[in-house]
């Protein structure tokens, strides 16, 4: 599995937005980007797939920016990568919908796809932003 730029960026800012949570006061775009060294255009986009997804919260006005919208403790790095990258799956066959593979019940190699699946899904749910921040 490879994740993309959006997927490690928006893991970037929000374990950026989770670490400055102490003062309780707003992170704009433009502070974390400075921080990352990142586009603050490209941080705006994925602020809004992560506020879709009910993680991140936007506050508007002059004192605005973005916060948490629930504990680092209560985030895992699979909730920030489905956000953005969407499935975690190893493989494409895995993925319910259009692109569901035909073949996926009389595969031979199902099994072990579904196993590293599980094993990723497993990792990544098991990480949290705080675990994040400790370990920077």
């Amino acid at each position: 599995m490879m994740i993309s730029t959006k997927g490690r960026y928006a893991l970037r800012l929000m374990i950026d937005i989770a670490s400055r949570k102490q003062d309780g006061s707003p992170v704009t775009m433009r502070q974390a980007a400075a921080r990352e060294d990142l586009s603050v255009k490209y941080l705006e986009q994925l602020g809004g797939a992560l506020v879709k997804a009910g993680i991140l919260k936007s506050i508007r006005g002059v004192s605005g920016g973005y916060l948490l919208a629930k504990p680092a403790e209560d985030i895992t790095a699979g909730d920030v990568l489905r956000a953005t990258e969407g499935s975690c799956a190893p493989v494409a066959c895995l993925e319910d919908g259009a692109e569901a593979c035909p073949r996926r019940s009389e595969c031979v190699a199902v099994n072990f796809w579904r196993g590293l699946d599980r094993t990723i899904e497993g990792y990544v749910d098991g990480v949290t932003l705080a675990d994040l921040v400790k370990m920077g």
